[in-house]
């Protein structure tokens, strides 16, 4: 009986410890099911990685083309040094002859060689190596030291379109300018070399995995190239012969708001900018600085005022006795004693502040400034270029008959070059406001193929076309019988208005220190360019009556700045 029961025990123990050993059994299986099931690739892609090695390989950054296909922005391949230091079985020699062709002392490079990493790029002494060095380090052949492929960006026109096109950093980040705005669509996806290593980072005799890098998309602009060399030429002119403090350009297709060309001055090698400060790489002056336009802004008066039916241009006569007293403030018209009785026609032709400050008082504030903010003054013009600035406008509670007036004649208000353009392009073009932008649009980097386009962009009406007919023959007369007469070209129609503004400094007027400035358009009639140009303290110009004689002239029939830009008024 005991032994029956002391069996049966027995058995039943027998029978708890298989069960539970099924149990565990049936555990495990399922265990390795899911691993197999769900899990494969992730463990699969941890081991992996505890064996292989990436060699990488970068993409080349898309190129950057003008609106014809001429390459502004390319690559050139380049190599660099990368150790994987396990391999490497002397660290001491190859340190010291690493170190030898490098230019470096020992000491930095055991930093590279002898630290405990799995792959080590060698920053910055290693990076972008010329074929010279790079064929010295090749002919050591150590284990451990690989040169890989690095694309180095590379500027052909070295200053040209600097401050518009930016610059990269030395893993090809973009920085500054359109290398910054559109680096996502520029840089690409790198690549890689993969290779198999045992624990202790030896190479395995396995094939090796080339993982091949998607290059950045090529990007075209709105520049024209030939309007650009000319740009930079006549800037580098400017320059040489009045050695300002700064100088400017911007040309623009007053219909579509492309820009066709821009630059400035001071200006940059984006090929080496760490040569140069961060103030003269960053400031893209036609979108960043901001002046009193003077003169040129009376064009934004004068078509308020005709959409306003508040003038007529050739009936009506003004009389101008040499000034205007406001509120017990006397403003004087550039010329001593005054033009006398001249109608509207000859007061924009004359450049006459007294006649524009006349047109400033029959609008009055709330409509001249009215017409000042649809013209998109004090606000951003939405153009596609980081750094854009905004101007300073009068706060409407702080505008008086005084400050009415001096902003009819363009003092006292503060703009950019570039709300200049696009507020005197809707002047012309027919009342229409447009967005300015200079990317035209985003290649496949393979076959060129354009994979995204941008079209023309028109935020308002303006003015009325009739308006817009009369200020283009005003400021044709301006350029042929006026204050802008020096722009004159025999067999071009030419539509323009000069502009002298005094400094300011600290809420002072600075003496006999100018910002003088001429904005033009052609063909008078159905104009397809818009041209501003703004020279800040030219030495050795006569400014007066809103004329800049030795800005505009070599000599007396010759304008300097259209003689170099002859050939693109030939395009047109």
């Amino acid at each position: 009986m005991g032994d029956n029961m002391f069996h049966k025990q027995i058995d039943k123990k027998i029978k708890i410890v298989l069960i539970i050993i099924f149990f565990l059994f049936i555990v495990i299986i399922c265990k390795v099911g899911y691993i197999q099931l769900f899990q494969y690739k992730k463990l699969n892609k941890l081991a992996s990685d505890l064996w292989s090695r990436n060699l990488p390989i970068e993409a080349n950054r898309g190129k950057i083309y003008d609106r014809n296909g001429v390459v502004l922005a390319d690559n050139l391949t380049t190599t660099s040094l990368v150790l994987i230091p396990n391999q490497i079985k002397d660290k001491d020699r190859v340190s010291q002859d690493l170190a030898n062709i490098l230019g470096v002392t020992k000491e930095e490079m055991d930093k590279h060689v002898k630290k405990s990493t799995s792959i080590e790029r060698v920053h910055p002494e290693g990076r972008r190596l010329s074929y010279e060095i790079a064929d010295k380090i090749n002919s050591l052949n150590y284990d451990g030291v690989y040169l890989v492929k690095e694309s180095k960006r590379f500027y052909p026109n070295q200053s040209y379109l600097s401050h518009v096109l930016g610059f990269v950093g030395i893993d090809n980040q973009g920085l500054s300018g359109l290398e910054l705005e559109y680096d996502e669509y520029l840089k690409g996806e790198s690549g890689a070399i993969k290779y198999f290593s045992d624990a202790k980072g030896n190479r395995l005799e396995m094939s090796e995995v080339y993982q091949k890098p998607q290059d950045g998309m090529n990007m075209m602009l709105t520049i024209d190239y030939n309007i650009q060399t000319s740009i930079e030429r006549e800037l580098d002119n400017v320059v040489e012969k009045y050695n300002p403090e700064q100088a400017l350009v911007l040309a623009m297709n007053p219909n579509t708001g492309e820009i066709l060309g821009m630059s400035s001055r001071p200006t940059f090698d984006p090929n080496n900018y760490q040569n140069y400060s961060l103030e003269e790489t960053s400031r893209n002056l036609p979108i960043w600085a901001t002046y009193e336009p003077g003169s040129t802004f009376k064009i934004i008066t004068l078509a308020s005022a005709l959409n306003e039916g508040k003038v007529d241009l050739k009936e009506e006569h003004f009389h101008d006795g040499g000034s205007v007293n406001v509120e017990g403030a006397r403003i004087k018209c550039w010329k001593a004693g005054g033009h006398g009785s001249q109608t509207f026609m000859q007061v924009v032709q004359n450049s006459c502040n007294p006649g524009f400050v006349e047109l400033g008082q029959r609008l009055g504030k709330d409509t001249l400034f009215g017409y000042i903010n649809k013209f998109g003054f004090g606000k951003k013009t939405g153009v596609d270029l980081n750094g854009e600035s905004t101007g300073i406008m009068f706060p409407m509670d702080r505008v008086g008959p005084v400050e009415l007036a001096t902003t009819a004649f363009g003092q006292g208000v503060s703009v950019t070059p570039i709300q200049q353009v696009v507020a005197v392009s809707a002047a012309i073009n027919g009342g229409k406001l447009v967005t300015p932008y200079i990317v035209k649009g985003f290649m496949e980097p393979e076959t060129n193929t354009i994979i995204e386009e941008r079209t023309p962009q028109i935020k308002s009406e303006v003015i009325t076309e009739e308006t817009s007919a009369l200020v283009r023959e005003a400021l044709e007369n301006v350029v042929s019988l006026g204050t802008g007469r020096n722009a004159y070209i025999d067999g071009y129609r030419v539509g323009g208005k000069t502009g002298t503004a005094q400094k300011v400094q600290n809420g002072r007027y600075l003496v006999g220190n100018y910002i003088v400035s001429f904005i033009s358009f052609l063909p008078a009639d159905d104009p397809e360019i818009v041209l501003y140009v703004a020279v800040d303290n030219p030495k050795g110009v006569t400014q007066y009556g809103g004329t800049v004689h030795a800005l505009l002239s070599e000599n007396k029939d010759k304008p300097l700045f259209y003689k170099g830009l002859r050939h693109i008024l030939k395009r047109f």
